[in-house]
C-alpha cells in the first residue's frame, strides 16, 4: 500500500499571539499542522496549555499531547482538533483513550518516545489511525535526530504495512530521506521550518528529498 507522503510543521507557543503568528506562517504552505502541547510535567517545557482559539483555515490540525493527564485535556479540547496523540508512555487505559477519541470522531494515534519499543503497542494497531515515532527527546525545538530509532519505523512499517506512520524530531534535509526510507509517510519539522526565513522554500527542500 502506497502511502501519501505529508510535511508537517510543528508549533510550540506560550501565548495566544505567538501561536497566531507561527499559524500566520506556515498556513498558506501546507495541510496539516501540529500543536505540540506540553504541561511543563512530562517534558521539561510549557506550550498550549492554555485554553488557546485556532483560526478559521484549510488545515487539517493535530495535537501532540506531551502531557500526564491526556484524558483531562481531550475532554475539554477535542473539538479543536482533528487528530490527536497521545505519547503512550501516559496511558494507563490505552483502551478507554481510543474508545473516547473514537467516540468523538476524531483520529487517533499513539506516540513513542526513542526509548519506547514498537512492540508495547502491537496489540492497539488495529484500533488507531496513526503512530508517532520520535526521533528525538520531546520538549523542545532543534533537539539532536537519534539513528537509533530507525529501526524502530522498518520495524513498525512490517508490523502493520497500512498505517500512517509518522517522525518527529530532528527532521532537516539531512534527516528526511533517513526516515523516508525506513517507513515514514508524516514528517513534522519544528524548528527547520519555523525558523525559516521562506517557508515556502523550506517545506519544498523537505518534500524534494522524499521518494513520492
Amino acid at each position: 500500500m502506497k502511502h501519501e507522503k505529508v510535511i508537517i510543521p510543528a508549533i510550540i507557543a506560550k501565548t495566544q499571539d505567538e501561536l497566531n503568528q507561527r499559524l500566520l506562517k506556515v498556513k498558506d504552505f501546507v495541510n496539516i499542522i501540529q500543536l505540540d502541547i506540553m504541561d511543563n510535567k512530562f517534558v521539561p517545557n510549557s506550550s498550549l496549555f492554555f485554553d488557546f482559539k485556532l483560526p478559521e483555515t484549510h488545515c487539517l490540525f493535530e495535537a501532540h499531547l506531551m502531557i500526564n493527564k491526556p484524558e483531562e485535556w481531550i475532554e475539554h479540547n477535542w473539538r479543536k482538533v482533528d487528530t490527536i496523540l497521545v505519547h503512550y508512555e501516559t496511558c494507563s487505559k490505552p483502551e478507554k483513550i481510543i474508545k473516547k477519541v473514537k467516540e468523538k470522531h476524531k483520529k487517533i494515534g499513539f506516540v513513542l518516545n526513542p526509548e519506547t519499543p514498537v512492540e508495547n503497542i502491537n496489540s492497539f494497531l488495529d484500533d488507531i489511525d496513526q503512530v508517532l515515532i520520535m526521533t528525538v527527546n520531546p520538549g523542545f525545538y532543534g533537539s539532536p535526530f537519534l539513528r537509533e530509532t530507525l529501526k524502530k519505523i522498518s520495524t513498525l512499517r512490517n508490523m502493520k504495512p497500512n498505517i500512517d506512520i509518522e517522525v518527529d524530531g530532528g527532521v532537516t534535509p539531512e534527516t528526511i530521506s533517513l526516515v523516508d526510507k525506513a517507513g515514514a509517510n508524516m514528517f513534522v519539522s519544528g524548528s527547520y521550518i519555523m525558523k525559516a526565513e521562506n517557508v515556502e522554500e523550506a517545506v519544498n527542500n523537505l518534500r524534494n528529498k522524499l521518494t513520492l
